[in-house]
């Protein structure tokens, strides 16, 4: 698998309130396109309750001190439908969702979409799922909350199933079918790949080892990814998977001088990031406005960090 660094954007796709476009959040996507930029990623939300409360709870999913950055009437664009405008307005530049609550998808039409994005995007998808950490959404599903791991466990072996097999068979407690033919095909060999969101835990590691070509860290191991990588290497050579084949997310540490982003110090860290074993760098950084002015910073930018790697 070829694991060369990259830099990775964050698309901001949802709003406290209702913005008046949603265009320059598109814009964003054109420009990282055209600056090089290796991927952009969104995130997910169906549903909020009323309390957001668990997102602080690490032994529901959530991070400890986290706080969501909307309240329950939050505007959350769902992502693959996102994507998909964003697959038409650019030609390199990867899709990706950090992260997708696949689990209350329905695994077959989800896997018909993924296909779909696809092959219209050229090979450009990336799944990045995790299992969330919010009760209500799941409720408002009709799914329970308390077996989410397996849910999304179901999901993504009929999403591999029907990516992979040209007469797909599967069974399983929830489900069982025979002889079913679902085209086409994604465009990637193998499949969509699959980033798998989570702490090091038993659960996530097992999933990782299972289904995953990437790891998204989360909580504690992603504030020492460091610290994470070496232990996420350890849990799944234990399932008998090879670390080196998993690809990494890690953020980028911004260094400032005083007020402005000091570029030459923060892609500084890149090398010893590498060395870690990151190789997807997600850089959160304040992107002037526009199509023109952001291909010209991202430029810049892109230029910076191919000189460290």
């Amino acid at each position: 698998m070829t694991k060369e660094p990259y830099l990775s954007l964050q698309l901001r796709t949802f709003s406290s309130e209702q913005p008046e476009s949603w265009q320059p959040v598109i814009d964003l996507a054109i420009a990282a396109d055209r600056a090089g930029v290796g991927k952009v990623v969104v995130s997910d939300h169906v549903a909020f309750g009323t309390s957001m409360e668990a997102y602080g709870d690490p032994s529901v999913g959530g991070v400890s001190g986290g706080k969501q950055p909307t309240g329950p009437n939050g505007h959350w664009l769902e992502p693959l439908t996102f994507l998909s405008v964003v697959a038409g307005a650019t030609q390199n530049v990867r899709l990706g969702t950090n992260i997708l609550l696949a689990a209350l998808r329905r695994p077959a039409v989800l896997a018909k979409t993924l296909a779909t994005l696809d092959v219209l995007s050229d090979g450009r998808v990336d799944l990045g799922v995790g299992v969330g950490w919010q009760r209500e959404e799941y409720e408002a599903c009709g799914l329970d909350f308390t077996k989410r791991g397996r849910l999304l466990d179901h999901t993504l072996e009929v999403c591999r199933t029907l990516w992979t097999q040209s007469t797909a068979q599967y069974s399983a407690d929830e489900l069982e079918f025979s002889e079913i033919h679902a085209m086409p095909k994604p465009l990637q060999a193998g499949g969509v790949p699959i980033w798998v969101s989570g702490t090091v835990n038993k659960f996530s590691m097992k999933r990782l080892a299972t289904f995953g070509s990437g790891w998204v860290p989360w909580g504690p191991d992603a504030n020492d990814i460091k610290s994470g990588i070496q232990s996420m290497r350890k849990a799944v050579s234990s399932h008998g998977r090879d670390p080196d084949d998993i690809k990494v997310i890690g953020t980028l540490p911004i260094i400032r001088n005083e007020a402005q982003i000091d570029l030459e110090e923060t892609m500084a860290s890149v090398p010893e990031y590498v060395e870690a074993g990151v190789t997807d760098f997600r850089a959160y950084l304040p992107v002037p406005e526009g199509i023109g002015p952001a291909t010209e910073y991202l430029t810049k930018v892109v230029q910076k960090f191919n000189d460290q790697v």
